[in-house]
């Protein structure tokens, strides 16, 4: 196998791919952008210490992330050589394990999806499946025994170099605080090869569901049993946290773990309400969760925040930015109704901004007559005493800084673009519009 790993099409291949995830540098300080010239230089001792079993990983760069609550998520970074000769050693054994996994695995797999996950999900709820066991897994990627992911490993890949190579990077000291680590359990987040090895950890999991006849969706760590009854749901959820502990030795959290009804359920982000369409009774539509607003509004509010050194132009281009990836993800939610009222409290944190770069009275007040307001009514509403949040929701900007003329600025509204997108699996039907700039 390793004779396919460094094999010149594969290593392109895995070239490629790391270069289109771009990421930060590792413990060396070697960019992606550097990685090329390196490659040149030493592709040929690279391939031998591979070939020779002598090749040695280096340390992981350990990188704290925050998370709700004010909680972190530890990010280990392997160093740019590591992640290209990962995704080279990754592309391979996933040809070995990618047709013996299950069909409603769906976490990073070709041609699966988080949306796909979502559909089926609310197929079993419509269905009648509404007592839904829902289990956390406590720390995954950190919680993974290395002796039984390699010895699954080994079922399917019998080459001694390539094992011996996953163990090296499973093993690989992680830098925290200027201080090297032992690693003895557990995936680092961020390397390449994670996403299949949990794969492989986690399809344990789901041959044990399939025996069992059970309904259930996965998507990498996140999954959900669904059951008729609230008995059946009791009895699965204890026989699976009973497999998870002493066949995998995988931990669950059990503050987060459940069984649930359909509206007190969440699923990648997406929430389920009943729909009160005629004829549609005991049926449930797929919503935004909670959450997931917040994350959007926060990511919002810091773009659009009075005092963050942006100019007009630079905000609306991030703000598009944010636009595009959540409204392309949750486009099969039913949410024109809160994105109306939050594109009614955006354009006021833009007018915010606007008011607030004006600065003095008689700026303003050229401002204001440019716009086409007379100039007794001009001087006036630039000496209001009004505080800026009161002045971008009264009539002195709504009826200056209108819609249209923010559109020829670029802004482009949120239910706009969620409207360019056709909830359907697949890339969505989207042109990217022209900005406009007066």
């Amino acid at each position: 196998m390793i004779e396919q790993v460094v094999n010149p099409q594969n290593m392109m291949r895995a070239y490629s791919q790391v270069k289109r995830n771009k990421g930060s540098a590792g413990v060396d300080g070697m960019t992606v952008d550097e990685l090329y010239s390196y490659l040149t230089n030493n592709r040929e001792s690279i391939e031998t210490a591979l070939r020779n079993g002598t090749y040695l990983p280096q340390a992981i760069r350990g990188v704290a992330i925050p998370k709700s609550h004010g909680k972190t998520r530890l990010l280990g970074i392997p160093t740019v050589v590591d992640r290209l000769l990962q995704q080279a050693v990754g592309q391979v054994v996933a040809n070995r394990f990618e047709l013996r996994f299950e069909d409603y695995s769906y976490g990073f797999r070709y041609n699966k999806n988080a949306h796909q996950a979502v559909l089926k999900a609310q197929e079993y709820i419509n269905t009648g499946l509404q007592d839904i066991v829902d289990i956390d897994l406590k720390s995954f990627f950190d919680e993974v025994d290395h002796c039984i992911l390699l010895q699954l490993l080994y079922r399917k890949v019998k080459c001694r170099l390539t094992l011996r190579l996953i163990r090296k990077w499973l093993r690989a000291p992680i830098l925290i605080d200027g201080k090297l680590t032992k690693r003895r359990k557990g995936l680092p987040q961020g390397s390449p090869l994670s996403p299949l090895l949990s794969n492989i950890m986690l399809d344990e999991l789901d041959k044990e569901l399939e025996r069992r006849g059970l309904k259930y969706v996965r998507y990498a760590d996140d999954f959900s049993i669904y059951c008729k009854s609230q008995y059946q749901a009791r009895k699965v959820g204890n026989e699976i946290y009973l497999f998870l502990r002493d066949k995998l030795k995988l931990p669950i959290n059990r503050e987060k773990s459940g069984i649930r009804r359909p509206v007190n359920f969440t699923l990648l982000g997406y929430g389920f309400v009943p729909t009160y369409v005629k004829g549609e009774r005991g049926k449930y539509q797929l919503i935004v969760a909670d959450k997931s607003w917040n994350s959007l509004k926060q990511k919002l509010k810091t773009i659009t925040r009075k005092t963050t050194p942006m100019t007009f132009d630079e905000r609306i281009y991030k703000l598009k930015e944010v636009q595009r990836g959540w409204l392309q993800y949750f486009r099969l939610a039913s949410i024109q109704g809160k994105l109306t009222a939050l594109d009614g409290w955006l354009r006021n944190r833009l007018r915010y901004c606007i008011w607030k770069q004006w600065k003095k009275p008689e700026r303003r007040r050229k401002n204001l007559i440019r716009l086409g307001v007379n100039q007794d009514d001009a001087y006036s509403w630039s000496r209001t005493r009004k505080g800026g949040w009161a002045v971008a929701q009264s009539p002195i900007l709504t009826t200056t800084i209108t819609l249209d003329r923010l559109r020829k600025r670029g802004y482009e509204s949120l239910l706009t673009y969620y409207q360019h997108f056709t909830p359907y699996l697949g890339e969505p039907l989207y042109t990217r519009p022209v900005r406009t700039v007066v």
